[in-house]
């Protein structure tokens, strides 16, 4: 019998199974303490998580075993009389997911070696537009990153056994046959071989490093290239446990070196439960963090309330985390202009609960998104409405549409692959950095709402590779449309330049804390727009970027007790160095010797703003009638070059977009027609909708209020980020 600590005032606890209702179980806990308090002391109590007490009255009432995640003291063994009921050793947290009654659960509770017992909750899931949005393809054809020797680990429901797109175009050889997956760890039925039984971590894959085989390019991944390494958490159904999670994550610490693994996508999440400073999913992400890796989390799909309005406080674990790069979901609207670009409606804001941080870090393209089905999968099926052809002849359509920040995080997973090609140097908060500092804000949201910013992949590479080879004398290379603001963690930092040596970005720094590790204030750049520094000269060597009480308070304190939380957006004075009104002529650049204006040729022609001379960067059709970029846009702008990816092709018009409704499952939008003399398409299977099956989160209160807790999926329904 478990005796429950102290914990928040308000608890929402819809996960529940009908027969225990919240009183319920809430009046079996409180029948146990009396007779528990006594047999559990007052440290053991605070070994157990809140929501591990209330699991275990539940398991107990129906004689279950309940599942819980122990965490032991350093050096400490688990004792031998607990060992029987280990089912998985966690060594990245340096504990143990364990299957135990209850009565063993409190013995568990009350041994000196354990440090503390957690609950192992549910983990849940969460095109050629998509790529020149974000500029990803210039970055491809006319940059010539493409991820190469990057490798990428996706955590989620498995991969395709095969597709076309995941062919590989290299000399490198692959476990598989040829196919671009490095390795595959399936923990949830121990299978050597890839597949995906889901659909959701094919999908995701296709959105980093599908090639577009099937579809002339079109549907390319963000990093063609890229290496993938496989590790299913997640079932068939697209349910899983943290306990899952957790060892993917210490499977990538192991063997990050033997396949180059850079980057880890987290299209999986869970509810927020607990601090990230406790967490053991959060604590994980962070050993990841700290030795290299950079993890990159969806925010979650729990932007609206029952009502359909916005709603706060709704991140999911891991993203609720400083350390880990946090992304919503923006929408492209059907167009592959930026301009009209919005976050879409279901994206989950900040602040996160329990830790009120400024989440997300920023948005990238999330519905509608196109990529690769798998056509043995469960979703290839009960998605059938949603799938899409491609240009080659194939035996079923290859593509499947789907919404979510799931499809968002990918779209950034790709970019970091393509930043890392160029500057494998950078730590995983320069990369946050640089994301956030090159991405373009709207000035019709809020910080908790875009995070720093809309992805522009094409600044991020080139900002990445100017650092990489940056000599002294060379202009730093900012763009009027970058944002030149970080959010560092609850304050909005703007206007300066980032200085790759700075501490800020070392591997023992926690992004967001006011001092290093070894005391010292935080460095984050030197002052200046950007737009006219000279680098490597010495007035920029040591300036420290503002300190922890500068810049915009994004949310704000809590009222002592650490109950009311007061949040909102940036308020007050904005403190900005060195910012340039809209319409100003920034120097940017020289030509022997001469200042250029940013807008006029060297010749001193005046150029036309966002045209370009198509001798210099254009569209070309090939032999195969494949559209491709060619050109040197070394010399033009990021909105130049996003003025010339706006008028390429497109093959068809976009489908029309339907969002996830208070988004557990992404719902795809409609798909283009397929032929149907190639393949017999199967009954549709409309799924029903999540939002009228399970008790919808509900709205935040006023601002002086707790956010509530979000929920994962409830069974059946195959949740999603």
């Amino acid at each position: 019998m478990i005796c429950p600590r102290s914990g928040p005032k308000t608890r929402w606890n819809p996960d529940l199974p009908p027969v225990f209702s919240t009183s319920f179980v809430l009046a079996l806990v409180l029948s146990l303490v009396g007779v528990c308090s006594s047999a559990i002391s007052a440290s053991a109590q605070t070994q157990l998580d809140n929501e591990l007490v209330f699991q275990a009255a539940r398991d107990a009432a129906v004689r279950r075993n309940t599942r819980a995640i122990v965490m032991l003291q350093p050096g400490a063994t688990l004792p031998v009389e607990f060992a029987p009921y280990a089912t998985r050793r966690l060594g990245i947290i340096h504990g143990y997911v364990v299957s135990v009654p209850a009565d063993v659960l409190t013995r568990l509770a009350q041994n000196p070696a354990v440090t503390a017992i957690h609950t192992d909750r549910p983990a849940t899931k969460y095109d050629y537009r998509t790529s020149l949005t974000v500029g990803s393809l210039a970055v491809n054809q006319s940059m010539g990153f493409t991820g190469s020797g990057v490798g990428i680990a996706v955590i989620d429901s498995g991969v395709a056994s095969w597709h076309d797109d995941l062919t590989n175009r290299s000399p490198t050889q692959y476990p598989y046959g040829n196919q671009r997956v490095a390795a595959f760890v399936d923990f949830v039925g121990g299978s050597t071989f890839p597949y995906d039984d889901n659909g959701h971590g094919s999908h995701v894959a296709g959105i980093i490093a599908g090639n577009g085989y099937d579809s002339n390019g079109q549907k390319a991944g963000v990093a063609p290239d890229a290496d993938l390494v496989s590790l299913k958490v997640l079932d068939a159904n697209g349910r899983g446990n943290i306990s899952n999670v957790i060892a993917a994550l210490g499977w990538v610490l192991e063997h990050r070196s033997d396949h180059n693994i850079r980057v880890v996508n987290l299209s999986v999440g869970a509810t927020v439960r607990e601090s990230y400073l406790t967490d053991p999913l959060t604590l994980a992400a962070k050993r990841v963090v700290e030795s290299g890796v950079v993890v990159v989390s969806a925010a979650g799909n729990l932007g609206k309330n029952a009502q359909g309005l916005a709603q706060y406080g709704g991140v999911n674990a891991p993203g609720n985390a400083p350390w880990v790069l946090t992304v919503g979901a923006s929408t492209t609207n059907g167009t592959v202009m930026r301009p009209d670009d919005t976050t879409a409606g279901f994206s989950s804001r900040g602040p996160t609960y329990l830790d009120w941080s400024a989440k997300p870090d920023l948005v990238a393209p999330g519905v509608g998104t196109v990529s690769l089905v798998d056509a043995s999968s469960e979703f290839f099926f009960s998605k059938a409405p949603y799938l899409v052809t491609g240009t080659m002849p194939t035996a079923f359509p290859p593509y499947l549409s789907l919404s979510g920040t799931s499809m968002a995080a990918p779209v950034v997973s790709g970019t970091i692959a393509l930043m890392l090609q160029a500057n494998p140097a950078l730590t995983p908060n320069a990369v946050k950095a640089i994301l956030q500092y090159t991405s373009q804000a709207s000035a019709g949201e809020n910080t908790l709402t875009q995070g720093a910013g809309y992805l522009n992949a094409l600044g991020a590479v080139r900002l990445a590779r100017f650092y990489y080879s940056a000599k002294p004398g060379d202009r730093y290379p900012g763009q009027e449309m970058w944002s030149k603001h970080i959010v560092w963690g609850n304050q909005l930092l703007s206007g300066g330049v980032i200085l790759p040596t700075g501490n800020a970005w070392a591997l023992n720094t926690t992004w967001g804390v006011a001092k290093a590790s070894s005391g010292d204030n935080i460095v984050w750049g030197t002052e200046g727009s950007g737009d006219n520094i000279v680098w490597g000269t010495e007035n920029g060597d040591n300036i420290v970027w503002g300190t922890a009480g500068d810049g915009d308070n994004i949310v704000w304190g809590t009222d002592g007790s650490g109950d009311n939380i007061v949040w909102g957006t940036e308020g007050g004075d904005n403190i900005v160095w060195g910012t340039v009104a809209d319409g100003d002529n920034i120097v940017w650049g020289t030509d022997s010797g001469d200042n250029i204006v940013w807008g006029t040729a060297s010749d001193g022609d005046n150029i036309v703003w966002g045209t370009v001379d198509s001798s210099v960067f254009s569209w070309v059709a090939t032999d195969q009638g494949t559209p491709m970029l060619v050109g040197d846009i070394d010399q033009l702008t990021d909105e130049q070059i996003f003025a010339v990816l706006s008028h390429g092709p497109t093959a068809t018009p976009p489908p029309p977009i339907v969002e996830p409704r208070n988004s557990i499952e992404p719902l795809p939008s409609q798909p283009e027609s397929w032929p149907t003399t190639t393949w017999d398409a199967p009954s549709p299977v409309f799924a029903p909708d999540p939002a009228s099956e399970s008790e919808a989160a509900p709205a935040p209160e006023a601002a002086t209020a707790s956010v509530p807790e979000v929920t994962e999926a409830p069974a059946g329904t195959g949740g999603g980020l």
